[in-house]
C-alpha cells in the first residue's frame, strides 16, 4: 500500500490508474480505524479495481467545545490495518494541504434541509464542514464509488443529496453498521468509554429495536413512541440528545403513511456523545 500526504502524488497515481482503464473506489475517514471502517474498505474492494482511503481529522466539522485536539491519531496502527485489508493507496493530507488559506477564507458547501435537525441541530456547522471536505476529497480522488457507514445516517443522506444536487460523477454507497457482541455500534469515540459505560450504552440499540418492534406491530403514534423511548434511555443514566422517527430519504419527521423509515438516536454517556439508528420498512 502506498501512502502520501501530497496532492500531486495522489493525482499522479489516480491518473495512471485511469489511463490503464482501472476503476477507483474511495473511503474517506478521520483515522483511529476499527472494524466498521475496515468493512467500508471490504465493500470498496468489491466495487472497483483500486481502493483509496483518506485519513484527515477535519477541523471544519468540529465545534468550539468538541474534541478536535483530543481526537485519537493512530496513523501507524491504521496503516497496518489498511494494508492487511488490501487498500491500495492512503492519502494523509495536513490541515494546511486541505485549507491552505485557513478556515476563515475557505469556500464551503452547504446542503440545506437534510442537514437540519438531529446532529445538524446539535452541532451547528458540522455538516457544512463534512460536505466541504468531502467535496474537496472527491475532487482530488475523482472516484467512481465512495463508501460511507450507515451508522452516521444523516451524514450519508447529506452526502447523497450533495452528490445528486451538484451532479457529481460518483456513486455513494452506504455500508451497514458494524456492532460489537452487545449491539453497541462501533465508533472511534467508544474508546473514551469505560467497560461500565459501554454496557450502559447498549440501551441505545435495545431501545431502537424496541421502537422498531412497536411500529412493526402496527403502533403508529410516533410522538408517543419517541417520548417513551427517551424515558427508557434516560432511565439508565444517559442524557438524551434526540430520539426521532423519520422518513428515511428526506429525514423529515415521519408520517403514518410513510413506508421507508429510520429511527435516529443520540445520547451522552458521561461526556461522550454516541449516535445510532435503525432503518425499517413500514407497510
Amino acid at each position: 500500500m502506498q501512502t502520501t500526504s501530497e496532492i500531486r502524488s495522489l493525482r499522479s497515481q489516480v491518473k495512471a490508474w485511469r489511463q490503464a482503464g482501472l476503476s477507483v473506489a474511495f473511503v474517506p475517514t478521520m483515522g483511529n480505524l476499527h472494524e466498521g471502517h475496515f468493512s467500508l474498505v471490504d465493500k470498496a474492494k468489491t466495487l472497483a479495481d483500486k481502493v483509496v482511503v483518506s485519513i484527515f481529522v477535519n477541523p471544519m466539522q468540529f465545534g468550539a467545545n468538541e474534541d478536535l485536539d483530543a481526537y485519537p491519531r493512530t496513523l501507524q496502527q491504521d496503516q497496518h490495518g489498511l494494508s492487511e485489508r488490501g487498500a491500495d493507496y492512503l492519502f494523509t493530507p495536513t490541515v494546511e494541504t486541505i485549507y491552505p488559506n485557513g478556515l476563515g477564507s475557505q469556500s464551503y458547501v452547504d446542503v440545506p434541509e437534510v442537514s437540519m435537525g438531529y446532529c445538524g441541530g446539535s452541532r451547528p456547522g458540522h455538516f457544512r464542514g463534512v460536505a466541504t471536505v468531502v467535496t474537496k476529497l472527491f475532487n482530488l480522488v475523482q472516484p467512481d464509488f465512495a463508501c460511507f457507514g450507515e451508522k452516521d445516517f444523516q451524514q450519508l443522506q447529506v452526502i447523497k443529496t450533495m452528490v445528486r444536487d451538484l451532479s457529481m460523477p460518483v456513486e455513494v454507497v452506504g455500508v451497514p453498521t458494524k456492532r460489537d457482541v452487545s449491539g453497541l455500534a462501533l465508533s472511534s469515540r467508544n474508546g473514551y468509554l469505560s467497560d461500565e459505560q459501554k454496557q450502559q450504552a447498549t440501551v441505545l440499540f435495545s431501545t431502537l429495536n424496541w421502537v422498531k418492534e412497536q411500529i412493526e406491530d402496527g403502533i403508529k403514534d410516533f410522538a408517543d413512541l419517541e417520548q417513551r423511548a427517551k424515558e427508557r434511555i434516560a432511565g439508565t443514566g444517559l442524557i438524551v440528545d434526540y430520539f426521532n422517527i423519520a422518513e428515511r430519504n428526506t429525514l423529515r419527521r415521519a408520517e403514518q403513511q410513510d413506508g421507508e423509515l429510520v429511527i435516529l438516536a443520540a445520547a451522552f454517556v458521561g461526556k461522550v456523545r454516541l449516535i445510532d439508528n435503525l432503518p425499517l420498512d413500514c407497510k
